[in-house]
């Protein structure tokens, strides 16, 4: 039966309990597909061709066809008519098919969080949006538009595994945890338990330098533009889904933007993509 406790008392008897998860790196991670791994390493080998990729992902059926559709999206290749995997990776190029095979991949069903699915579903639609802010801010910023997309699609992958772990854990010590309670204590580690995620996944030491300093790009070792990146395209992001949390004005004056050089006409072009990143984030979430 589950207990009646405050909620100072039941966050104090939960997060020692998360903690020892955290330090034994015993945190249950959702296992991302092999082949959505595969695509991201096969991606960043120089040595890689179309024909691996095509092959690779031609052993997942349903990801194929998931590909082939969203490649032939009036957002990727308007007026075109992609016919083969190969095709479709020579006209997009090998690091956009796999952003497409690992965002396939990842969704709401990879995650065991009852009560919570709207939370989690609006945490991957904004995790979307901001992989394909990252984008065009990175084109417009001119940067390196290749890992932009992936260090936005992750910056909040601990969220959903840490509400799935906080809720593991109260239903075990019969706590009864409103959610209030949950958020808060995913807030507070959420960025520590990412870490675990991304090292079970097997990604770039950047993307988890991406989550490790998102909250303080400032002070990141080698990637502060490619953070500030990631952040300023999860300000648009909100910004588009939920604008009564980021206003245009609040928007127009973050610091983040200034940092990367993007003056307010810039901002002004970027915003004009907006119809553009929704109809690419819808077709990417079917």
């Amino acid at each position: 039966m589950s207990q009646v406790i405050k909620m100072d008392v039941k966050t104090q008897i939960l997060t020692p309990l998360l903690e020892t998860l955290i330090k034994e790196e015993n945190i249950e991670v959702p296992m991302l597909p092999e082949v959505a791994n595969k695509a991201v390493t096969l991606a960043q080998d120089p040595d890689s061709d179309a024909n691996q990729m095509a092959q690779l992902i031609t052993g997942d059926q349903s990801l194929a066809g998931h590909v082939m559709r969203i490649a032939n999206s009036a957002a990727y290749t308007p007026n075109a008519s992609l016919v083969s995997l190969q095709q479709a990776i020579a006209r997009l190029g090998m690091g956009l098919i796999s952003e497409i095979a690992v965002a396939a991949s990842i969704g709401t069903k990879m995650f065991h969080t009852p009560g919570f699915e709207q939370h989690i579903a609006y945490i991957w639609q904004h995790a979307l949006a901001s992989a394909l802010w990252a984008k065009e801010i990175s084109r417009t910023c001119r940067r390196n538009v290749e890992t932009s997309f992936l260090c936005a699609l992750l910056h909040s992958i601990g969220r959903p595994v840490a509400v799935q772990t906080i809720l593991d854990l109260s239903q075990k010590k019969g706590l009864q945890m409103q959610e209030e309670e949950v958020l808060k204590v995913e807030d507070a580690y959420h960025q520590k338990i990412a870490i675990q995620v991304l090292d079970t996944w097997g990604m770039p030491e950047l993307i988890k330098e991406v989550v490790e300093y998102f909250y303080d790009y400032q002070a990141a070792p080698n990637a502060t533009g490619q953070i500030a990146n990631a952040k300023a395209a999860a300000a648009f992001a909100t910004h588009m889904l939920k604008p009564e949390e980021m206003s245009r004005g609040q928007l127009f004056e973050l610091e983040v933007l200034g940092d990367l050089n993007l003056y307010n006409d810039e901002i002004e072009e970027l915003l004009d993509k907006t119809d553009l990143v929704k109809s690419s984030m819808e077709e990417m979430s079917k």
